[in-house]
């Protein structure tokens, strides 16, 4: 995508909303979505449980932010971000996300294909409880509006430095 066309950010929720916090990426990217509609170089796009078929989209924008319950070795309902190097470090190292492996894969897998976004952040939210609910406990859906919040921080960022 060239400068003028502005910064494409990919925005992707992922959790199994059938396990309570799990589900917390996804509850996040519907809230991120009511307060910054989509626009042309904003997509919002629900992962679920991830597959490979993501490589594509991920790798066909300019930046990509994911949304993600996410072991922080903290309080339940933290908001931690991670971006660019850390992100990777994060998930590479660390390996505290609830979808590590697939996650990981995922970014591996853009990263062999050489379409890694040069733009990554991932905004986690510390699950209380992955037992079967179809809603998050209440102190993770307390802390959705703030990851929304970062979310949308990071988006606003990285568009005007490309504006």
């Amino acid at each position: 995508m060239s400068q003028a066309d502005g910064l494409s950010v990919l925005v992707l929720g992922i959790g199994n909303t059938l396990l309570s916090d799990e589900g917390a990426g996804v509850a996040t990217l519907e809230f991120l979505q009511q307060q910054k509609p989509q626009k042309k170089n904003l997509r919002y796009l629900d992962g679920g449980t991830l597959s490979f078929t993501l490589t594509a989209e991920i790798g066909d924008s300019d930046a990509l932010i994911v949304l993600d319950a996410a072991e922080l070795n903290a309080e339940p309902g933290a908001v931690r971000c991670f971006e660019g190097d850390e992100m990777d470090h994060f998930l590479g190292t660390t390996k505290r996300s609830a979808h590590e492996v697939g996650l990981l894969d995922l970014m591996d897998m853009t990263r062999l294909t050489d379409s890694l976004p040069k733009y990554r952040a991932l905004v986690g939210i510390q699950h209380k409880s992955l037992d079967w609910g179809d809603q998050p406990t209440d102190v993770v859906a307390k802390a959705i509006p703030l990851a929304a919040q970062e979310a949308s921080k990071i988006i606003d960022k990285w568009q005007a430095s490309h504006g």
